[in-house]
């Protein structure tokens, strides 16, 4: 049984925050995916990704955070900020955990919000030796988790799909928590506003801090962050931004924002 340490509660509960402060609509569930892989020369890849069901009386298709831009207009490399955050959170919860366990560390994690419930179940899969790859593992975790089956899917993701359930399974460690969510001081700090010069009015979400919200694509973790968007380099497997180029960011913003 994990040990779950004040701080690892701590962490817990931000995590919650960034993610309603994320988020520009209301919503009703939430699933969200990250992995942390210990590489043999002690630098750690991963990747990170989540879906929002949307609120509303009829039936609501799963939101992709990497689909939010398109669908509010919004900046991609400000947001790619706060999901590189998001990610060091997930990091930091795996070293608060590494140092009160004795045996292994998981690998990856299935955080959810739904019904007033935080739900995380950790697993232990060997995710440098598996038999699927990154894209393979994200087509079957949306079916293990948001129901998009082979009905909802292209050819490729549904061959993907077929193999997986004609593959014997094996039950590994798997362990969960679960408690109420954290509301206390929660605040949107996203403003809507009308965009009056775009014909569909569509919003435009700001942050407190003067940072326009949007998300960042697919971004690998060894990659140069260019002072030209159109520059930045986009992948498929969602590794995301190391610390050290975080901070290099933010000063390249600053800069910008001086001159």
């Amino acid at each position: 049984m994990l040990n779950h340490t004040k701080k690892i509660k701590e962490i817990y509960e931000d995590i919650q925050k960034k993610l309603y402060y994320m988020i520009p609509e209301k919503w009703d569930k939430l699933f969200l995916y990250s992995s942390v892989i210990d590489m043999p020369n002690g630098e750690q890849k991963g990747e990170l990704y989540f879906y929002y069901i949307p609120r509303g009386i009829l039936k609501k298709k799963p939101v992709n955070v990497y689909e939010i831009p398109n669908k509010f207009n919004l900046d991609e490399s400000d947001y790619l900020k706060l999901v590189s955050i998001l990610y060091g959170r997930i990091k930091t919860l795996r070293e608060e955990f590494r140092k009160s366990e004795t045996g292994n560390i998981w690998s990856n994690i299935t955080m959810s919000i739904q019904n007033m419930k935080f739900k995380v179940e950790y697993n232990y899969d060997d995710l440098e030796h598996s038999e699927f790859n990154s894209y393979e593992r994200h087509i079957i975790w949306r079916y293990e988790y948001l129901g998009i089956g082979e009905e909802q899917v292209n050819k490729k993701d549904k061959e993907i799909l077929k193999r997986y359930l004609q593959t014997p399974k094996i039950i590994g460690r798997k362990e969960t928590y679960e408690t109420g969510i954290y509301i206390k001081d929660i605040e949107n700090k996203i403003a809507y506003n009308t965009d009056e010069t775009n014909n569909s009015s569509r919003e435009n979400i700001a942050a407190n801090n003067n940072i326009n919200i949007g998300v960042g694509r697919d971004y690998y973790e060894n990659e140069e962050i260019s002072k030209s968007d159109k520059n930045i380099p986009k992948r498929k497997n969602q590794l995301l931004l190391s610390e050290e180029q975080i901070k290099r960011y933010e000063e390249q913003q600053k800069k910008r924002n001086t001159h």
